[in-house]
Order: C-alpha cells, then structure tokens, then sequence
C-alpha cells in the first residue's frame, strides 16, 4: 500500500511540471489540472508520513507529524518569493513556491517580460500580490519583483558610483525617458555628452526635440545621479559618466595643441568640436582668415577636423580652424607700403567710415576724418558701395590686420587765410 501511494504521488509531481506539454487549447483545465494535482499529492504526502510513522509508534500525534514534517508557509502580500516554474500557458505561469506545499500564478500583465526569460523547471523571483484567488492559487507578480531588482541594482550602483547601460525609450523637450522594467527614469538633456548635445540656434525647442528624438533607442553608458524609490525618482547623467575621462584630459591639454576632433554642432557663432572626451567651440572669427557670413558653409555635423586650442578655462575650451591655415592677408599685405597710392571698390560704406577692397584679400579703411579737410558728418555723402576709389596707404598694423587709407591726403590742404592785423587808433 505504501509502495502504492509513494507511486502516485510522484507520478503526481511530475505530471504536474509536464502538463503545459500536453497539446490542447484548454489552458484553464491544464491549469487546474495541475494544481489538483499537486493538491493531492500533498495530501498523500501527510497521510503517508502518519502511517509510516505510526507503524513504528502507535501513540504519535497527527498534529506534531505535521508540525515536524510538511508544513505549509502562510505568505503575505508584499513578501519576495522564490519558486520553480511548473507550468507555462498562454496568459499564466503556474510557480511551485514552498517544495510542492504552495502553488503560485502569474496573470497578464504580472507575467511581463517573464515568457522570453524563464522555462519549465528554472527558479525565479516574484512577490506576492494577494491571497488566494478562487482557485486556490497565490497571486503573484513577476513585473513588481523585477522593478525591486532593478531598484536595487540602481541603488547599488549610485552607491558605488559605477555605469549602467540603459536605452531610452521616447523623448520631450528637456530630455530622454527610459523605462528599465517599468520604472521611469529620466536623461535630461543638460546630461547629455557633448557629441549628444542638441545644438541648435535660439534654442529652438522644435529642433531640440528632433535632435532628442533621433537618439531613442540608442544604448548610453550613464551615471545615476539621483535615486529616490518612494518618490519613484530616478535620475542619469551621460555626462558624470565620463567625468574621469574629462579631468585626465583636461590634465593633460596645453594652449597651442593641435587635435584632431568632430564637429557636433554648428550655429551662428560658430562650430562646436569634440575630442578627446572634451568639447570646445570654433568662434566663427577663429573660423578662417576671410570674413565668414555662415559657419555651415565651412564644415557640417560629423566631420572630422584639425583643431588648435586657443584657450582654456576651466572646462571652457577656446578653439581655432584658421590658425592651421597660412594667413593669406600676409602675403597679400606686402605689396602694400605706407605713402603708396592705390585703387579699389567700396564695400560697404558706414557711419564711421568707407570699407574698400583694395584685393582679394585685403581690405582698407577710409576713417570719417581721411575723406576730405573739411568736417564730414554722413561719408555716404561722398561714396556709394561699388565704386571705384583712390587713396594713399597712411598705415599698415599687421597686428591687428588692418590698413588705413586716406582720400584727404590726396586732395590739396586749402590755404590758410591770413588775420588782418587791426592797427590800433590812438
């Protein structure tokens, strides 16, 4: 009798795990199935234990076999359990908790993620969610015990300031949301490494948002800066991540060095260049020699250029394109000399003075008080842009760069008139 018993409730154990293999489309009988099964092998269990213990003393009491021997675990909601899997369907996920004492399920959405990760037979994690539903089975939530292992993860690694790798999952205006197993966390936009950084002009907030938008989904190695799981809390930074790095490099960086970088953002004054875990800007005056009207005309978002640091303070890095480049204004000076008379076009006329292009290179300048002897208040009373003009080279400041020019030393001094002596009357 006892042999017969043992059979069963192993054939009873092992049925249960195998059930979800049965083909058919009656999960919810496959699932009771199983539980009853279990049910009653447990039972069988109890009884067998009694009888074996009472063949060997007749005065033992039931009630200190089964304190001794199969006790059933009360579980309470909010409790970490662990399990094995005994049965996967197709919405449930059936979970042996307490050495085949206590069955377990997962329903709907409880179950996320669970399907891809678990099998038949392997252990898992979950908390209890409530008492027994109307099937006897105890409510669990894989989702809940897998944003408490996230949290934990989270805090530990805020704790010892290591990285994470997350994947944002949408973006706003002030930066990208990323879900890890439900918890919302968020990269704000001023977090981001400078190669991430939405560079637009006039911080438009529609750009700003197509920039952000086009790095979801991309994977980032971050920092957690913020972590609060009551609040729900939970704060990275791109930018912390590489903090290290930073400091090393900017350690080791010198006014004069040449680097090679990438261009990550382009506005209107000027083009912003990475290297080096660093970020400088381009003024567009360190653009090129020439006057530079766009800065997209000379580079766009990606390129790789040669770059000379010009300026540092702090983590503020002043960078120049033109200084690599052989200052064509130089050479192009040298046929110029002080006292020499030239020709050239007017370029722009202003309320300080007339610009002329004497070459494709240089320019000069006819100073309010260079265009005539008399008091000039308005030179667009004397010259229209476009027009060809004549002056003599007064003063050249390689320095500055600059050629002064002067139409009035051209033109006759007037003649002084002379004070008549008033002779005094006596």
């Amino acid at each position: 009798m006892i042999l017969i018993v043992v059979a069963f409730f192993e054939f009873s154990l092992y049925f249960s795990v195998k059930l979800d293999k049965i083909t058919g489309l009656f999960d919810g009988v496959k699932r009771d199935a199983a539980f009853y099964i279990n049910v009653t092998g447990h039972l069988l269990l109890n009884c067998l234990l009694y009888i074996m213990a009472y063949s060997f003393d007749p005065n033992v009491d039931m009630n200190q076999l089964l304190e001794s021997g199969a006790d059933i675990k009360i579980y309470e909601p909010g409790e970490v359990v662990k399990g094995i899997v005994v049965g996967m369907f197709k919405k449930d996920i059936l979970v042996d908790l307490h050495d085949h004492k206590v069955t377990g399920v997962i329903k709907g959405k409880e179950a996320a993620g669970i399907f891809k990760e678990v099998e038949v037979g392997q252990e898992v994690m979950a908390i209890v969610m409530d008492d027994e539903n109307e099937d006897g089975e105890l409510m669990l939530s894989f989702r809940k015990a897998g944003q408490l292992r996230a949290w934990d993860k989270f805090y530990e690694a805020y704790e010892n300031q290591e990285l994470v790798e997350v994947m944002p999952t949408a973006a706003n205006k002030g930066g990208l949301l990323v879900d890890v197993s439900g918890i919302k966390a968020f990269l704000p936009v001023s977090q981001l490494a400078p190669e991430n950084y939405p560079r637009v002009d006039d911080s438009n907030a529609t750009k700003i948002l197509e920039k952000l938008q086009a790095l979801v989904a991309k994977k980032f190695q971050v920092r957690v800066i913020g972590i609060d799981k009551e609040l729900g809390k939970l704060i990275f930074s791109e930018r912390e991540a590489r903090v290290a790095q930073r400091k090393n490099a900017l350690k080791d960086l010198a006014v004069g060095t040449v680097v090679k970088g990438r261009v990550t953002g382009i506005v209107k004054f000027g083009i912003f260049v990475a290297f080096q875990e660093l970020e400088g800007l381009v003024h567009i005056s360190e653009i090129a020699w020439g006057h530079v009207k766009n800065p997209a005309d000379f580079s766009k978002v990606g390129d790789e250029v040669d770059i000379k640091v010009i300026g540092i303070d702090g983590e503020k890095i002043s960078l120049s394109m033109k200084q690599l480049q052989k200052d064509p204004w130089m050479a192009a000076v040298e046929e110029f000399t002080k006292g020499k008379v030239v020709k050239g076009t007017i370029n722009k006329v202003s309320d300080f003075g007339a610009f002329v292009t004497l070459n494709s290179d240089v320019n000069g300048l006819i100073h309010l008080s260079e265009i005539d002897h008399d008091l000039v208040t308005d030179p667009k009373e004397y010259f229209k842009e476009g027009e060809s003009v004549e002056a003599k080279v007064i003063d050249i400041d390689l320095k500055e760069r600059r050629i002064a020019l002067s139409v009035k030393a051209l033109k006759p001094a007037p003649e002084k008139k002379e004070e008549k002596k008033e002779e005094k009357t006596v």
